[in-house]
């Protein structure tokens, strides 16, 4: 085994530990067209196996391929991500192909999508929301931080007065201690509301 492989094996563990029990990590020599070292085996694949790769092939292939799909022998769907080993002189003597079971995850997916499905919601009871007016102000913000491009646990001082200025601009203020809950909402004091709220209103 040439030096340069023999440097690649403990990285090919670590990461086959790192992510067990949901990768396999394979070493092709290209040269010997054989898999020389295999990690975690789950594709049915085993050490001295046929790699079915050419060294032509892998002379025109970028450094890191992937990531892309596979199918594994029990129809479980792999996320895998090939990356092409060189020696000094550049040239192509290995391939280190890492293979992700994202099978699991895909039921979760699925599971998720099925429960949070929109298609399940009714709309909003207009007897219930009519003065709800907290609602009202959650949807603003969001809204807002959506367009925006923001979140609340990342907004610095100008962004929150920004916001501000929006929600007045809108009329969020008009609702009994709205400034209260907003206040709670963005993280500051009423304090600080009241007098961007005031600077708001100097300055029109």
């Amino acid at each position: 085994m040439i030096k340069v492989i023999k440097s690649v094996l403990p990285i090919a563990e670590a990461i086959q530990r790192l992510l067990h029990p949901h990768a396999e990590v394979v070493i092709h020599d290209i040269k010997k067209n054989q898999i020389i070292a295999i990690y975690h085996p789950f594709s049915k694949r085993r050490v001295g196996d046929s790699s079915l790769l050419s060294q032509e092939e892998m002379d025109r292939l970028e450094d890191c391929i992937g990531p892309y799909e596979k199918i594994n022998w029990d129809g479980k769907k792999l996320k895998s991500v090939s990356s092409v080993i060189r020696d000094e002189k550049g040239k192509v003597v290995a391939m280190m192909c890492i293979n992700l079971d994202i099978s699991k995850l895909e039921k979760m997916a699925d599971f998720i999508a099925q429960f949070i499905s929109r298609d399940q919601f009714i709309p909003q009871p207009e007897p219930l929301f009519k003065d709800d007016w907290q609602e009202k102000i959650n949807k603003y913000i969001n809204h807002y931080l959506h367009e925006q491009h923001l979140t609340l646990e990342t907004l610095n001082r100008k962004e929150k007065k920004e916001l501000i200025e929006h929600l007045h601009k809108i009329g969020a203020f008009t609702g009994k201690n709205a400034a209260l809950y907003i206040a709670q909402i963005i993280g500051v004091s009423r304090a600080t509301i009241y007098n961007y709220l005031s600077d708001i209103e100097n300055a029109e």
